[in-house]
């Protein structure tokens, strides 16, 4: 049986994954655990034959997946359940899309502090 196609990382800090909840991904997510599927962009030397390589394992019926190494720097794999690439000003981006357990997920909330300096502001009228 051959080894399951990898997809991995070899330099830059380790990925960040947006958990996304299109549509579309509901199935990918069906499973014995609880999981959820994040989107991860990374920048390519070749993202087309990357794309290939996880095409052409899923047709064989072999599965694909990204190793990268976490902040701690442990070795950590995530199913790819699918993937694309794009031509972008610095070069290729490659986006995968992978299924995560929900154990692995950490939420990281950004706060828009713009929005609070106009609440802030004595000149503001809110019409009251």
């Amino acid at each position: 049986m051959p080894e399951p196609e990898k997809i991995t990382i070899i330099e830059g800090p380790p990925p960040t994954f947006e958990v996304v909840s299109d549509a579309w991904l509901f199935g990918l997510t069906e499973g014995p655990f609880p999981s959820q599927v994040a989107l991860c962009r990374l920048r390519a030397f070749n993202g087309p034959a990357l794309v290939e390589r996880c095409y052409h394992a899923w047709r064989d019926g072999q599965s694909a997946s990204l190793e990268y190494r976490t902040q701690d720097g442990l070795t950590q794999e995530a199913q790819i359940v699918a993937a694309r690439w794009a031509e972008v000003g610095e070069g290729q981006l490659l986006l995968l899309w992978v299924r995560l357990e929900e154990s692995e997920i950490e939420v990281e909330f950004e706060v828009d502090d713009e929005g609070d300096e106009e609440a802030e502001d004595p000149d503001l009228d809110l019409g009251l």
